[in-house]
């Protein structure tokens, strides 16, 4: 065997092992991307255990307590505490779906580009969102969980189906995360622009989606702000499980669908802008 034939062999041995090395990223590529975010997320798991124990005990105190003694009446029927838990589970999951969408998935392309190194490997732009979201969706859980725990404990689920708010706050986070993970993975150049959407997207939302109060009290050209929010279609479904809020079942439908649209497209428009920021 001559020396070129030695060389080949070596170069076909060498091009079946990286093959075959690029087989488990290519099939696992989304489960290897959630567990580095869940690692990375490590590195300030204190603040979020904080987050997830102390927020619902703050709020619930402050509000669920604090302000109900001046609404004796309650809301729609129900005590005060009743009708701003499920809201506030809710919104505790914007926060986070905000939190992990914003500057972390800016940090991913510019400060630390770690993204362009796994789509280095055969790990296509597809699977790091599709891992980056069940990072998210995971944190997610556990937090709302958390959340549910301490309403229940506070006596502020009355309905046995209340369990489902869970999945309704879960729902909501997952949909704002997306919207905005869609847009912070177009941006290039940090010029205040995720500052811009805490006081100009996330904070409205808070305010202006039905939480405190029903969106029915705002004046009417403030209301198609909640109409159009996934915070209020995620507050309102949490309503209905934890005490049955009475509304029409095709309204509650359109809260799912909703939801569940803006998840769809948004992971769509989010996978498509990864794949051509990292392919270009």
């Amino acid at each position: 065997m001559t020396t070129a034939d030695t060389a080949s062999v070596a170069d076909r041995a060498d091009a079946r092992r990286a093959l075959a090395a690029g087989v488990a990223p290519r099939r696992w590529g989304s489960w290897y991307v959630a567990e580095h975010r869940l690692l990375a997320m490590k590195g300030y798991v204190g603040e979020a255990v904080f987050q997830s124990f102390g927020n619902p005990l703050i709020y619930l105190f402050a509000l669920g307590v604090g302000l109900a003694s001046l609404v004796p009446q309650g809301v729609a029927g129900v005590s005060y505490l009743e009708f701003v838990a499920p809201a506030l589970m809710a919104t505790a999951a914007m926060t986070i779906a905000a939190n992990e969408t914003t500057y972390p998935v800016l940090m991913g392309f510019k400060w630390n580009p770690t993204f362009f190194g796994m789509n280095a490997a055969p790990i296509t732009g597809g699977q790091i969102v599709n891992g980056i979201m069940l990072a998210i969706l995971a944190r997610m859980i556990v937090t709302v969980t958390i959340y549910f725990g301490v309403i229940l404990a506070f006596g502020a689920v009355p309905s046995a189906w209340g369990v489902l708010a869970i999945g309704s706050a879960v729902l909501t986070g997952m949909a704002i995360g997306l919207v905005l993970s869609s847009y912070t993975s177009t941006i290039k150049d940090d010029r205040g622009q995720m500052a811009m959407i805490q006081r100009f997207g996330i904070m409205p939302l808070f305010l202006f989606s039905g939480t405190f109060f029903p969106l029915e009290q705002l004046p009417v050209y403030l209301q198609p702000i909640g109409w159009i929010s996934p915070l209020w279609h995620g507050a309102e479904l949490g309503r209905v499980a934890t005490y049955g809020l009475e509304e029409p079942l095709w309204l509650t439908v359109t809260h799912v669908g909703y939801l569940s649209g803006i998840i769809v497209v948004g992971l769509w428009a989010t996978r498509r802008h990864f794949e051509r920021r990292l392919n270009r």
